[in-house]
């Protein structure tokens, strides 16, 4: 990398390892923790990127972007928060900055992210300010710090002024229709209609002319679209084709795997291309697991809201809630940590408490709608594939095998043990190893044994 750069954060220890880490990858840093000397120096035309927190001492960093666009507009910003909402993702491109990282930040994206940038002319701004007084609010049900979230916020903010139909797929309780009508809220056309059709909307022929009259060039949602009939499909289909200028936004909802729809004859071909314009994959909760502390958090801050009793959960209680499947996902995790907060009792939530919550909720396999489930192994692969990566093209620490082998003999372990009831004999007969050895593993990853009746 060649070049100068300006980093502002009132971390210290932040400045300090972007400092050392963009030097010795060949380039010039000036660092502050002052938004006033950041602006200094961008108006005295130093700097060729910018690498600014968003909350700092004298003020916001995402409040100075226009002011830098204006000074500066060929000068990319990279912002850093520690706000991890889809609300600063959307402040952020709304603000035209080149890009988006929450904190705590992996550094080799981060010096990827800044090679791209030191190499890519800054695009012209191009989206529309939101009206005076419609600002969107905090209060959105998207919540997650995790990789997987922050990327699917960055989408959002990319599609929602972009005129493309929107298609939102994943499993059942993850949130689909509610990333729609944040898109939606969140867009410039959040003062008009935001309509969901429904198959009884789709059932007479007069359906679409009724919807179109209500949705008018607002958005429109087919939710669960791949659950239509062929006969409602088509008319969906006549629907868009007579759009013309003032169409309104079109999303749509599924479920199921729609490619594999479409090879069953379930969904219609002309019907699938022109719902495809932009897809968004919404993770599942087990594939977020580090997010369930902030959603627990967030949840327990709406009862409290509600009149509920103020609750957190112990570390025993998260590690159990950590290690639990979810295949209800994010509704599921709502719903128990609305019934923990109803149960009243101690502030903090012990574990005995989740496992009664959890003894009639079964980790079941979550349904996909693909049809089948990804093998074990092909998890696994996954998981280590993104490990690898988020080094940067750098190994990890040594030891990598005996780490991996105790991640996953601790969910085995604890697992078994709830479905054998504490009872540590069966457990043992279970996993099929000694009952000694599993003594010694319990010991060794520090679990704890309750003794009750059985989860399965």
């Amino acid at each position: 990398m060649d070049g100068t750069i300006l980093v502002a954060d009132d971390d210290r220890t932040i400045r300090t390892v972007l400092t050392q880490a963009l030097t010795r990858a060949g380039c010039k840093v000036h660092a502050t923790s002052s938004l006033v000397t950041l602006m200094r120096w961008v108006e005295e035309g130093k700097g060729d990127l910018v690498i600014s927190d968003v909350i700092m001492p004298d003020g916001n960093g995402l409040d100075q972007l226009p002011k830098i666009t204006e000074m500066r507009p060929g000068l990319p910003v990279i912002v850093i928060s520690a706000q991890n909402t889809i609300m600063t993702a959307v402040q952020a491109t709304e603000a035209e900055a080149y890009d988006y990282l929450p904190k705590p930040f992996d550094l080799p994206d981060l010096m990827k992210r800044t090679a791209r940038a030191l190499e890519v002319k800054r695009k012209a701004p191009t989206a529309a300010k939101a009206e005076a007084g419609a600002e969107p609010t905090d209060d959105l049900p998207l919540v997650g710090q995790t990789p997987a979230m922050q990327t699917l916020y960055r989408l959002i903010a990319r599609v929602m002024n972009v005129d493309l139909p929107v298609l939102i797929t994943g499993e059942s309780g993850t949130g689909k229709s509610l990333i729609a009508r944040a898109i939606h809220d969140l867009s410039d056309r959040r003062t008009l209609p935001f309509v969901v059709a429904t198959a009884s909307d789709l059932a007479e022929m007069e359906g679409p002319a009724t919807l179109i009259s209500r949705v008018k060039n607002g958005t429109l949602l087919f939710d669960e679209v791949s659950d239509l009939t062929l006969d409602a499909q088509a008319r969906i289909v006549r629907m868009l084709d007579s759009f013309t200028d003032n169409a309104p936004r079109i999303m749509a909802t599924s479920l199921a795997n729609l490619s594999s729809k479409l090879e069953e004859g379930a969904i219609r071909q002309d019907l699938y291309y022109r719902l495809g314009g932009v897809t968004l994959a919404v993770p599942p909760l087990r594939e977020r697991v580090d997010d369930i502390a902030l959603l627990a958090d967030h949840f327990f801050g709406r009862s409290e809201r509600d009149g509920l009793p103020v609750r957190t959960l112990s570390a025993d209680a998260l590690n159990l809630v950590r290690a639990y499947s979810w295949p209800g996902n994010v509704r599921q995790l709502e719903n128990t940590v609305r019934r923990l907060a109803i149960a009243g009792g101690e502030d903090s939530v012990g574990r005995t408490e989740v496992e009664t919550v959890l003894a009639d909720q079964p980790a079941i396999e979550p349904i996909t709608g693909a049809g089948d489930t990804e093998r074990l192994s092909a998890s696994i692969e996954k998981h280590l594939r993104r490990y690898f990566d988020l080094h940067g093209g750098q190994l990890p620490p040594p030891g990598l095998y005996q780490r991996i082998l105790r991640e996953m003999e601790l969910p085995l372990i604890e697992i078994a043990l709830d479905a054998t009831g504490g009872n540590q004999a069966k457990c043992a007969d279970l996993l099929g190893i000694n009952r000694n050895t599993l003594r010694k593993k319990i010991t060794e990853l520090d679990i704890r044994v309750t003794r009750r009746r059985k989860l399965m």
